[in-house]
C-alpha cells in the first residue's frame, strides 16, 4: 500500500468504528430504548471502539497488501479461497473480540443479545470495509491502466518514429528509386508492380499506425509486399519462406512487428547469389519464429539496438510477454509471443 492508501485505510477505520459504536451513546438516556438492553460503561465502549478500529485496520491490511495474505489469492484469481479465508478471518476476530471482552469485563454475562450486537457491529464494519477495499482496488487498476497506456504510447511512438526514419532516410529512398529507375527502363510492367508494393508498405506503416494490435494475416500481407521490394533489389540473393497454418492468421500481434525484423536482416547481412539471405517465418509452441541466415558484413554499421528494444517493450505491454532473441553461428532467431 502507498501512503495515500494507508491514510484512507486509517481514516476509514476510524470513521467506521465511530459510526457502528456511536448508537451506544443513546444508553446515556436512562429512559431510552438503548438503556433497557445495555448499561452504559465508558470502559467497555472504549474497548469495543478500539477493537472495532483494529478489526477494520486488519481487514484492510490483509486484503490490500500486494502479494501477501489474502491479496495473493485475489491476485491469482482464486476468488473462492479468497472469500472463504475472509469469512474465516471474520469469524476468528469475532470470537477473539468476544473472549477478550469477557476477560476484561468479567462481570458481563455473555447473552445472545450481546453476541448478536458484536456480530452486527463487526459484520457492518466488514461490509463497509469491503466496499472501501473495492474502491481502492478500482483506483489501483485505473492508475495501472493509465501508466500502461502511457508506456505503450511512448514505446509505440518511439518505434514508429524509428521505422519512419528507416524508411525515409536517403539510403532507403536511393535504393528504392534506383531499383525503380532500372526497372522502368527494362520492364515498365514490372515497375508498376514495384510502385504498387512500395506504396502498400508506406500506406500500411502510415495509415495503420492508429491500431495497436492487428491480425497476423495483415502483417504477413505487408511483409510480402516489402519482401518483393527486397527481391527486386537483391534478386537471387534473397529468399523468404512463410509456413504458417491458417488457424494462426487471425491471431493479433502489435502493428509493424515483422517489417523491422526483415529490414534488420537485410541491413546486417552481406547476401549474394552464392550465399543468399534466407528468411523463414513459422509458428511453434504458440510463438511466431522469425529466423534468418547469417552472412555478416565484415564492417557492420553501428546499431543502438533500439528497434528490438522497442519491439520487446510493445510486446511486454500489449501481449504481456517479452520476445525471445537467440543467435548461433549460422542463424539469428527472434521469437514473438502470440496473443491467445
Amino acid at each position: 500500500m502507498n501512503k495515500n492508501e494507508h491514510r484512507i485505510c486509517w481514516y476509514s477505520s476510524l470513521l467506521i468504528a465511530l459510526m457502528v459504536n456511536s448508537p451506544k451513546l443513546l444508553a446515556l438516556r436512562e429512559n431510552g430504548l438503548m438503556a433497557r438492553y445495555w448499561h452504559f460503561n465508558p470502559s467497555e465502549l472504549l474497548f469495543q471502539f478500539a477493537f472495532n478500529l483494529l478489526f477494520c485496520v486488519l481487514l484492510f491490511s490483509v486484503n490490500l497488501r500486494r502479494g501477501k495474505w489474502l491479496s495473493s489469492y485475489r491476485e491469482k484469481e482464486k476468488y473462492l479461497l479468497y472469500a472463504v479465508f475472509n469469512v474465516l478471518v471474520f469469524c476468528v476476530l469475532l470470537i477473539t473480540g468476544t473472549v477478550l471482552q469477557r476477560l476484561f469485563f468479567p462481570g458481563l454475562q455473555l447473552t445472545r443479545l450481546m453476541f448478536s450486537g458484536s456480530f452486527f457491529r463487526l459484520g457492518l464494519s466488514a461490509i463497509l470495509t469491503a466496499i472501501i477495499v473495492k474502491i481502492i482496488l478500482l483506483m489501483r487498476n485505473s492508475r495501472s491502466i493509465t501508466a500502461e497506456n502511457q508506456q505503450l504510447k511512448n514505446a509505440y511512438l518511439a518505434s514508429e518514429l524509428q521505422l519512419l526514419k528507416e524508411q525515409m532516410n536517403p539510403h532507403f529512398l536511393f535504393n528504392s528509386l534506383s531499383s525503380l529507375s532500372a526497372i522502368v527502363r527494362e520492364n515498365p510492367e514490372q515497375a508498376q508492380k514495384y510502385i504498387r508494393d512500395m506504396s502498400a508498405v508506406f500506406r500500411y506503416a502510415l495509415v495503420g499506425s492508429h491500431t495497436d494490435l492487428v491480425p497476423l494475416t495483415d502483417e504477413l500481407t505487408m511483409l510480402r509486399s516489402f519482401a518483393k521490394l527486397i527481391s527486386m533489389r537483391l534478386e537471387n540473393a534473397f529468399e523468404l519462406t512463410i509456413n504458417i497454418a491458417d488457424v494462426y492468421l487471425p491471431v493479433k500481434i502489435p502493428h509493424l512487428s515483422l517489417q523491422p525484423l526483415l529490414e534488420n536482416a537485410v541491413k546486417h547481412n552481406a547476401a549474394t547469389a552464392e550465399r543468399p539471405l534466407r528468411v523463414q517465418i513459422e509458428v511453434k509452441d504458440g510463438q511466431l519464429i522469425f529466423s534468418n541466415s547469417l552472412w555478416e558484413i565484415p564492417t557492420p554499421e553501428a546499431s543502438n539496438g533500439m528497434g528490438l528494444a522497442n519491439l520487446n517493450e510493445r510486446f511486454r505491454i500489449m501481449i504481456h510477454h517479452e520476445i525471445g532473441i537467440s543467435r548461433s553461428d549460422t542463424h539469428f532467431i527472434v521469437k514473438l509471443p502470440l496473443k491467445q
